[in-house]
Formats: structure tokens, sequence, C-alpha cells
């Protein structure tokens, strides 16, 4: 064990003591000192001393050595940036650890691959806007789903916002196209016969057509994000359509004692009229008039397919079909738009009705523990999503009327960026177009019309006898 006797530091010659006991070695090796001194032509000398004299500073030298090394400035200098070092990576190492609450010691190592390591916490799993929820939600064959994944990496890297791994990004765009080319015939095959023709014509634009596959593939190569961009929507998009075609209905049973609910098999799309109740007028758009309506177009792309939530969206299609919502005022808090509870013309009382991410069918009566890891298809924590509020007998039933806009603010979210109401509701849809419309919606403004413009035709209704 060593320890510091003195020291003595001068502008030409700096000198440290140190004592060193060697157990268990010998009582006469047990303890001899060294005295270490920077001379004034940038050497270290190293003194060895015995311990039989009674003052350290007049021991007999037992070994001298001269090594040459920096200078004392050069070491200060040094020693200072090895420092300030030190705490900038302590520094990092607690902002990420709050940003994404994972345990450090399960990482992988930064020399693997940085961009992933950031981009891949579960912050990324969950869908961040109403398209991408949307698109990942349609049951589609394994094929199609492999070339989504692919071009859905690449929206993840595109966030990245300095030094884009432009590399990576190929890898990823050149594997879908493969995937597209070598599988033709399965994804062909999987389109209904009434519709493979169609699915052939969006395959053709996929693979050659242009702005999709091939374009996103160049305008990586060109290190060019927004054509990137425009290119990667593209292609998501012609992807979706292709798996809704492979997906026409329900690709599970619902059990016995719920086909006596309205349920929807297929995608719909309703559009809101939404007018100020006190008559002044909605901000106008960008270079546009002002205007006393606003529409809201709201796609319920996957509960109305019936992929996640066929039965509330069958009750909710119903009652848009009824023209229940027609005149209801809406109320407003910070994170929500609800409709106001309305005693004639009620819908069913359907069971909660959520679908776990990475399941076959959705749940009933039941939550999910998002801090047990579980997840939903259709998370409430994007802006703008739509659904049922409880029922106000059983938290197990959505309410048979009452929806509501979720106005999601990650400010508010916890730290994971989840809502803290995750899990907790049936949400059944997502507001696509008119989202710039929500927040100037305010308390008293009501719904002169809801309209279901398309997916009455996979609209179930049960026997009423």
């Amino acid at each position: 064990m060593a320890s510091l006797l003195s020291c003595a530091i001068s502008p030409s010659h700096a000198s440290f003591l140190f004592s060193t006991s060697l157990f268990p070695h010998p009582p006469s090796l047990r303890s001899r000192s060294t005295r270490v001194c920077l001379t004034s032509d940038s050497r270290l000398q190293i003194h060895c001393f015995s311990s039989k004299n009674s003052s350290p500073f007049h021991r007999k030298p037992l070994e001298n050595r001269l090594i040459d090394v920096p200078s004392l400035s050069n070491f200060s200098l040094l020693n200072h940036g090895i420092k300030k070092l030190e705490r900038a990576i302590a520094a990092i190492l607690v902002l990420v650890q709050i940003l994404s609450p994972l345990p450090l010691a399960d990482w992988e190592p930064w020399f693997g691959s940085p961009a992933r390591a950031v981009l891949y916490s579960p912050d990324t799993k969950v869908p961040r806007t109403g398209e991408l929820a949307l698109r990942k939600a349609i049951p589609a064959n394994s094929s199609m789903k492999a070339m989504q994944d692919s071009l859905e990496d690449i929206s993840y890297l595109l966030r990245i916002p300095q030094r884009k791994p432009y590399g990576t990004m190929e890898g990823d765009a050149k594997k879908a196209l493969k995937i597209a080319v070598d599988e033709k015939e399965s994804i062909l095959n999987n389109i209904p016969t009434d519709l493979r023709e169609k699915g052939s014509v969006l395959y053709a634009s996929l693979v050659d057509g242009k702005g999709r596959l091939k374009t996103l593939i160049d305008s990586i190569k060109d290190n060019d994000a927004d054509k990137v961009s425009v290119s990667l929507a593209s292609s998501l998009d012609t992807i979706a359509e292709l798996e809704l075609l492979q997906a026409p209905g329900l690709s599970f049973l619902l059990p016995q004692q719920y086909l006596k609910y309205p349920r929807l098999t297929g995608r719909g799309t309703v559009e809101f009229t939404i007018e100020k109740g006190d008559g002044s007028s909605f901000s106008p758009d960008s270079g546009g008039e002002q205007k006393k309506l606003a529409t809201i177009q709201v796609h319920f792309q996957v509960v109305l397919d019936g992929y996640s939530a066929p039965l509330t969206a069958g009750n909710f299609a119903k009652l848009v079909i009824d023209g229940a919502y027609d005149g209801v005022k809406l109320n407003c808090t910070d994170q929500a738009i609800l409709s106001d509870y309305k005693v004639d013309n009620n819908g069913y009382k359907v069971p909660l009705e959520i679908k776990p991410a990475g399941q076959f069918e959705p749940l009933y009566k039941t939550t999910l523990s998002v801090q047990d890891g579980e997840l939903p298809v259709l998370p409430l924590s994007v802006y703008g999503a739509v659904a049922m509020a409880h029922s106000e007998v059983s938290e197990e039933y959505s309410s048979p009327f009452q929806i509501f806009f979720y106005l999601y603010d990650k400010r508010s979210a916890g730290l994971g960026g989840l809502s803290f109401e995750e899990g907790q509701f049936s949400v059944f849809g997502y507001t696509t177009v008119g989202r710039e419309i929500l927040p100037q919606i305010k308390t008293g403004d009501v719904i002169r019309s809801a309209k279901l413009l398309n997916g009455q035709d996979r609209l179930v209704l049960p026997d009423e006898k």
C-alpha cells in the first residue's frame, strides 16, 4: 500500500515522496520509500530508499532511474483535459438515463451502432403520427411487413439532426427493393382475385414508378434529405395500399357473445364539420380567407378496418350514419376535446377494446400495463387520436356515445414520452386531415354534421330480432 509523505514543486523541479508497504514480504523488504523527481530538463528521476534511516530524505538510495517525460506544464494540461472529458461523459450519461430510462449495463457498446442505440428506445417503438400507427396496424403478409419495417427504419434515421447515416439508409432501401422483386408472386397472390389487377398496378409503381423505391435509393445516394423524405412517404403510402388489398376483412373471429354489436370489417373515413358556437371564424389556412365553417376529416383507417377495435369502430360508424352527432356541442380541456353526453339516440354499450402490440386479436374489458411493457397497436399518445370515453357505470365498458379527440403534448407526458392514460381507452382512429383545426376548437363549438364518406359497405349490423 502506498502513501504520500511529502511533495515539493518549483518552476524547475518537482519531487514527490511515497512510502510503500509490501506485505506479506519478509520484514527486511516490508517498507521502502520512493522519491519521484521531475528535473528541469524534463526527465523523471526515481530514487528508492530502504527504511533503515530515520529520515526519509537522508536514506541511501537503493536504485536510481532517469526517464524522459513531457514537461510539467504538459502534464497539467493533460490532467485538466481528462477531468473535463470525464465530467462531460458523466453529464451525457445522466442526460441519456433521464430521457430514456434504461439500465445502462444492458446497453450495446456505442462503437457498435450509435444511431440505432439512441433511436431504438422504447420511445421510438410507439408510432408518433396517426399515419404511421395506421400503417403498422394493417395485417398484411410477412413480405409486405418486412419491406415496411425497412422503410420505417429510414424514417427513424432521418430524425438524426446532423450527419445522417446515408449508408445505412441505402442498405435499408435496397433491402426493401430486393424483397419486392424476390417476393413478387407471394405479394400478388395474397390479394383477392377481383382486386389483383389493381394490386399489379400498385406493385409496378412501387418497384419502377417515379418517386418510389428506385427514386428513394437515388435520393439517398445524393445525400438529399428532402428528396429522401418525399420518396419515402410515397413508397410507404403505396405499400399501405397494397397491404389493404391483402386484408379485405377481419383476420380473427370475434367471441360469440360480441356478435350482438355492430362491427366494422374495413376501412372508413368520417368527415366532421365544426361550427363556432359564438359566431366567430376559424383562422384561415395559409393564404386563404377566413371562414365560419371548418372541416376536419378523421380517417379511422385501422379501427374502421376492424383490425384493432372492430366493435368500438362499428358502434361509432352506426351512430354517424344515424346522425347522432349532428348538432352536438363540444367541451374542451387542456388535453382533449369531448363531445357532450347525449341521452337520446345512444349507441351500444361496447366493452373496453384494446389490441396489444404483437397480439393477434383485441383484449376486452381490460386495460394494458404500460409499466410492464404492454403497448397498444393504436396508441393514445398521438396528437389527434380519437377514442371513446369510459362508461359512467364501469370502466370495463366504453361510453355508448361520448368520443374525444386527444391533444397529446409530450411536455405533459411521462419520461418515456407516453401519455399517463396510455392503454386505458379504446382508441379507434386518428385525425389525419385538419389537425390544424383542433387547437382552435373551444368549449361551446358545435359538430354541425358528421358523415361516413366511405366504409358503409363494410359495416356489419347485428340482427335486431
